[in-house]
């Protein structure tokens, strides 16, 4: 992964855990006009969440995501204990784990904090909050020039098996 000014990344491989198509489809329309190359890679449910973090099964062969989006109501498995499981990984807990909530309010709620995560993204998704949430990750990617171009995303979709 490259870097970007202000402890952006240039480029992010994205693994964005989302049951619902609609905020599927508005996460990645507003990350297209954000400064950022990235790669999105699509599971929809906590499951499939922990099997493509941990390579298993028909995620064998997916890249190790720099970034993961997570919404806290799953399917199967739920955001909490995604959470908590990525926590005790090694291999992937360095990974920075961004909650994507549906209403601010609801981080108390759902004891948001007290889980190990790194952020909360309010949805829908938009640009502004996204960068803002990266920049409060700062620690995870070093400083360098930011292109100034909207980037072109890649997507990848992983659908679960059915």
């Amino acid at each position: 992964m490259s870097d970007g000014a202000g402890g952006l990344p240039a480029t992010l491989e994205i693994l964005l855990v989302e049951d619902n198509p609609g905020d599927v489809r508005l996460t990645k329309e507003s990350l297209r006009t954000t400064p950022i190359d990235h790669t999105f890679h699509v599971v929809t449910d906590g499951s499939d969440a922990l099997d493509f973090l941990h390579r298993r099964g028909e995620f064998a062969d997916a890249p190790r995501p720099d970034l993961v989006l997570l919404d806290f109501k799953l399917p199967r498995l739920n955001g909490d204990e995604v959470a908590t499981e990525i926590e005790g990984t090694p291999s992937i807990e360095e990974i920075p784990l961004v909650v994507l909530t549906g209403h601010p309010a609801q981080d108390r709620v759902l004891g948001l904090d007290e889980l190990p995560i790194d952020d909360a993204i309010t949805k829908p998704v938009d640009a502004d909050g996204f960068l803002e949430t990266l920049r409060s990750l700062d620690a995870s990617w070093s400083r360098t020039e930011l292109g100034t171009e909207p980037a072109s995303a890649t997507e990848s979709e992983s659908e679960p098996a059915r």
